[in-house]
């Protein structure tokens, strides 16, 4: 999966490094001096380089976690996320790390530790109010488990935090390291789903739906908290009878009780994130749609956005009550 592995100088020892590294015997080991060297020129095709991707293994300095954009959020007044990694493996048209980065290479930070004690310290300063914080903002938190092993290492971290909460945004099928471990109460498990014949075209490496929903069940059952993230919402002719048969599909599923939130948003993108996005892909039908500008940010025409928000939510809300259900604005 791996061919080529860049690694900063500084951290050619560091036992994360080592580990990961032996994974790969076959791959081709290339040093940096800082990550950027690699990830920022702006001569790179990004469309090209998703096609195989390199790994870069970097030390991360500063800004470990920051505070959530407006809007982000399941119900907590402090919101943070933080990126232990850059770039996903999946390749969703709809992506806005592909109008962000000039790169398509994974990023990988490998000082867990220092990511830690900077949550650490945010939760000391707030001992009485919960703090959310969420991983899967540049990434997917779980596609690459196996490699970078994020969550066995942090979900035992987070269990030593009385006001945390942690949720894991994902499209993954990577829910191995979460079932041989016992549940952690404050931890959300986040799957973002779309419909099939949305998926199919926008969707491109990511696993199916019904995929998605055994990955989760299995956590269910196990005792793990669930959240479900229709975001974003996607425009197509009939996209009415699509999303009512997702609903339909997912709540005849999953177990309600154990069901912490949901959440719904349309598509947007930052205006100049979306002007890279269809230099890549002029022939996207997704950009085709009917999108205008406001504001700095590309979306549906008001008057359809509010259309297919409070068509998704009364169908939501036929299934779950209204006190776990976080509209993104």
């Amino acid at each position: 999966m791996i061919e080529t592995i860049y690694i900063e100088e500084a951290i050619l020892q560091h036992p994360r490094v080592l580990d990961i590294v032996a994974r790969f015997p076959q791959a081709r080991k290339i040093t940096c001096g800082r990550y950027g060297e690699v990830f920022n020129p702006k001569a790179q095709n990004f469309r090209l380089q998703k096609q195989q991707p390199a790994l870069i293994l970097a030390e991360k300095y500063k800004n470990y976690a920051l505070p959530a954009p407006l809007g982000y959020g399941i119900g907590a007044t402090r919101n943070y996320y933080f990126s232990h990694m850059l770039n996903c493996l999946y390749d969703c048209r709809y992506c806005f790390l592909q109008g962000m980065y000039q790169s398509a290479n994974y990023v990988l930070f490998v000082n867990y530790e220092d990511f830690q004690q900077d949550i650490r310290q945010l939760c000391v300063e707030s001992p009485d109010e919960n703090l959310h914080f969420f991983s899967g903002y540049d990434c997917d938190s779980l596609a690459l488990e196996p490699v970078t092993g994020f969550a066995e290492q942090f979900l035992p971290f987070f269990a030593t935090l009385p006001n945390a909460w942690l949720e894991l945004r994902t499209k993954s099928t990577q829910v191995r390291s979460l079932l041989n471990r016992e549940p952690l109460p404050r931890c959300i498990v986040a799957f973002s789903l779309s419909p099939d014949e949305i998926a199919a075209k926008v969707e491109d490496k990511a696993p199916s739906v019904e995929r998605r929903l055994d990955a989760l069940c299995k956590l269910q059952e196990q005792g793990w908290q669930i959240g479900l993230r229709f975001d974003p919402l996607i425009y197509q002719v009939g996209y009415r009878e699509q999303y009512l048969q997702l609903f339909e599909q997912v709540f005849f599923r999953i177990d309600l009780n154990r069901l912490h939130s949901v959440s719904l948003g349309v598509f947007r993108l930052p205006e100049n994130f979306f002007k890279k996005v269809h230099k890549l892909y002029p022939e996207e039908k997704l950009f085709a749609g009917p999108l205008v500008s406001q504001q700095g940010m590309v979306s549906y025409k008001q008057e359809l956005e509010q259309e297919m928000m409070h068509y998704c939510t009364e169908q939501l809300l036929n299934y779950i009550p209204a006190a776990k259900f976080f509209p993104c604005t």
